[in-house]
């Protein structure tokens, strides 16, 4: 039996916030019978003040290279302050563990298909869903945000 494995520590966390950063249809580049393709970036935002992490979601449908539909959406996180002093690497620098990153991307993800489908319900829009992402493989070692 081994004692000496060290358990993660659990992270104190809340939604605080959603906002919907983009959304944009562009008819005019959208061709019902052309091949249609999807782009996928996130990004992070850090208030060190407020002790807030922000993961932000930004998917493209594109035709030819120009997009026609365009969403983004950020969801605000609140680190409770013993999390918070556990990510603090420096004054300046903050390290989230790529797991925990990870998890919050995969909850902004899940909002980012809420707010399409909102936005193009009985709409020719909706039927482009967010397929499933692994997100795992997107993020694949510690976010660190300055």
């Amino acid at each position: 039996m081994v004692d000496n494995i060290k358990k993660a520590k659990p992270i104190g966390f809340q939604l605080n916030k959603i906002t919907t950063e983009q959304f944009a249809i562009i008819e005019e580049v959208y061709n019902s019978s052309a091949k249609t393709n999807m782009g996928l970036s996130l990004n992070f935002g850090l208030d060190r003040e407020n002790k807030f992490i922000a993961a932000f979601v930004k998917v493209q449908f594109e035709q030819k290279g120009k997009a026609f539909l365009i969403v983004e959406v950020g969801n605000h996180f609140k680190i409770n302050e013993s999390s918070w002093v556990d990510f603090e690497k420096t004054k300046e620098t903050i390290i989230l563990p790529k797991g925990f990153a990870a998890h919050l991307v995969m909850l902004t993800i899940g909002t980012l298909r809420g707010v399409l489908h909102a936005k193009t319900e009985n709409i020719e829009f909706n039927k482009f869903l967010l397929p499933t992402i692994n997100v795992v493989e997107l993020i694949k070692e510690d976010v660190e945000l300055n």
